[in-house]
């Protein structure tokens, strides 16, 4: 079947960017950290600005945060910040940026009390993603209880631009929360069932 014949889901536009990340990426479970980061720091920049915007700059945010790796953005210092400041390729928000150095300092403090981040984010939903069963894209949810508890435990944490509208996107973003509506074409491509990590 011709990709351009299927159903997909009504905030996707005919952009062939937004159509490959809705087709390839959104909603299905993602268990490495590294990518959780990306997907973590990508949500927080898009406060404010349309998604689309993010997916354009994406590669210019890898290349200017280090391909998303927690420990080298950790380390970067005044002059890093600078340095983003200046780069067209990203979002150049001084409280986006630091905030991605603050969220990558907690992420590692994380990953050192809990194994991995994954682990402690699909421990939330006994790692389970939740299959939501929406049919109108006015369905949707902005937030959800599970959104406010996760939302509320990175804060503590210590991050920032970690809202529970931003998180309740993360966790659709990768898999843990299924909001593809009923009729688009992956919804029966991402069912529920338990997800494996390498240590559980």
């Amino acid at each position: 079947m011709s990709t351009a014949t299927l159903t997909r889901c009504a905030w996707c536009s005919d952009d062939p960017l937004y159509i490959a990340y809705h087709d390839d990426e959104w909603g299905v479970p993602v268990t490495d950290d590294r990518k959780l980061f990306e997907m973590l720091i990508l949500e927080g920049a898009q406060a404010g600005l349309a998604w689309i915007t993010i997916l354009r700059k994406r590669e210019g945010y890898r290349r200017a945060f280090a391909d998303f790796d927690p420990a080298q953005i950790a380390r970067f210092d005044e002059s890093d910040v600078v340095r983003l400041m200046a780069d067209e390729g990203i979002v150049r928000n001084r409280l986006k940026i630091d905030s991605a150095i603050r969220n990558a300092r907690v992420f590692l403090k994380m990953q050192e009390e809990h194994g991995s981040f994954a682990d402690w984010l699909w421990r939330q939903v006994d790692y389970t993603p939740q299959c939501n069963r929406l049919h109108r894209l006015a369905d949707t949810p902005a937030t959800s209880p599970l959104s406010d508890q996760i939302s509320k435990s990175l804060k503590k944490a210590g991050m920032n631009f970690v809202g529970s509208t931003i998180i309740y996107a993360f966790l659709q973003a990768t898999g843990v929360v299924n909001d593809h509506l009923t009729d688009c074409h992956r919804y029966t491509l991402c069912p529920p069932g338990r997800v494996s990590l390498p240590h559980v």
